[in-house]
């Protein structure tokens, strides 16, 4: 490789130190072992200069055949103006295949995204924060693993995509918790080790009053730690996120390649994400 030169890889265990130093620089709060859990749900590129160091990186996690995820897009600031986000967009097109995709997108992103064809089509909100002691609501139990097919099926009628894969490895790393009605489960919530804390997503319910209780069944559980859920502002909730001490820090655009149609979600509905990352 001759000096100056930028040479993509498949994204290896080898690359994360590097991965994770790169996300440092962006205040990405990521830490190894979230690092490890996208690449064990995707595969990715990673950009490598003439000292072998990690100067980009991208992910690609497919949910079956429905639809893929790019995330972990980053660009070395040393490495920016050289066309390297546009390499590393061809190379997670290359592993989607037919795939529609979906990001969420970063202001420095969105240029390039908008010119690869993608379009907006909504709000990422990040809350998070330490919660004051919070009564636990009634009728949210934790989900055992005998509930997995039915939590599965749920995630896949509100997603719109075969998500079985990040559904059993959050069970691996996390915990559930459940809303039923009639012996069936009608809403159910994820909680997981991430970055500073906590985060709480997938959140899966037909209503907002339903969204809550299971966000704040966990949050009853651990007052004072440090929680964060990712949701769309059209959800409605994020008044309660930050009244509950869950402060608005950020966020990013949701996008779509093709273009998602227009009709209304069915309910139940996707009330918070499993992160900005992962959907």
């Amino acid at each position: 490789m001759q000096q100056g030169e930028i040479e993509l890889q498949d994204f290896g265990p080898d690359h994360i130190e590097g991965a994770v130093e790169l996300s440092r620089q962006e205040n990405w709060p990521h830490r190894p072992q979230d690092w490890q859990m996208a690449l064990q749900l995707s595969s990715g590129a990673v950009a490598l200069d003439d000292q072998g160091r990690v100067a980009g990186t991208i992910l690609v996690t497919p949910y079956g055949a429905d639809c893929a995820m790019i995330n972990m897009v980053i660009v070395d600031r040393n490495a920016r103006g050289k066309g390297l986000g546009r390499r590393l967009m061809e190379q997670a097109f290359a592993l989607a295949g037919d795939r529609p995709l979906r990001l969420v997108a970063t202001a420095d992103g969105m240029p390039l995204y908008q010119k690869l064809g993608f379009v907006p089509s909504g709000t990422i909100l990040q809350h998070q924060g330490r919660v004051a002691t919070l009564r636990a609501p009634g009728g949210v139990e934790t989900a055992s693993t005998g509930d997995l097919p039915e939590i599965k099926a749920l995630d896949r009628d509100a997603y719109g995509a075969d998500r079985e894969a990040l559904i059993d490895v959050l069970a691996e790393r996390g915990q559930f918790a459940v809303i039923r009605r009639n012996g069936a489960i009608e809403a159910y919530a994820a909680i997981r080790p991430f970055g500073r804390g906590e985060v709480i997503g997938p959140v899966i319910a037909g209503s907002a009053d339903a969204a809550q209780a299971l966000i704040g069944f966990f949050a009853a559980s651990r007052p004072a730690a440090f929680l964060r859920v990712d949701t769309d502002s059209r959800t409605g909730i994020a008044g309660w996120l930050a009244e509950i001490g869950l402060a608005h820090v950020g966020g990013g655009v949701a996008m779509d390649r093709p273009p998602k149609k227009g009709a209304e979600q069915a309910r139940p509905k996707v009330y918070a994400l499993a992160n900005q990352a992962l959907g």
